[in-house]
């Protein structure tokens, strides 16, 4: 699990626990979009969105890139990788729990 440790899965995990976060990060999947785009759909100031994309940028989920006067924003693949690689070293696990039941269930039956 090396890298993860590029990325500090504590501030991924914090930005993904907000659902506004998480549907700005959907956005960013599809394309890079500018600011401005990306707080439109939410009932919130542009200072609201703001805090919530900082809160990205310091989880590294999102990258910056300033063109003039507007800033891009695009999805961080990477630290997202990150993230699933740690929730995947434990899937094992609930899977072979859920077998584990499947298999009593049907020897109940």
């Amino acid at each position: 699990m090396v890298e993860s440790r590029k990325y500090d899965l504590n501030l991924i995990f914090q930005a993904l626990s907000d659902p506004t976060r998480r549907a700005m990060l959907r956005s960013l999947s599809k394309k890079e979009r500018v600011i401005t785009e990306i707080a439109k759909p939410f009932e919130m100031s542009l200072a609201a969105a703001s805090k919530h994309i900082k809160v990205l940028e310091k989880a590294r989920l999102v990258n910056r890139r300033k063109e003039g006067s507007f800033s891009y924003l695009s999805l961080n693949g990477k630290a997202m990788m990150s993230a699933d690689r740690w929730i995947q070293h434990y899937r094992k696990f609930w899977e072979d729990q859920l077998d584990s039941l499947k298999e009593l269930l049907e020897d109940i039956e």
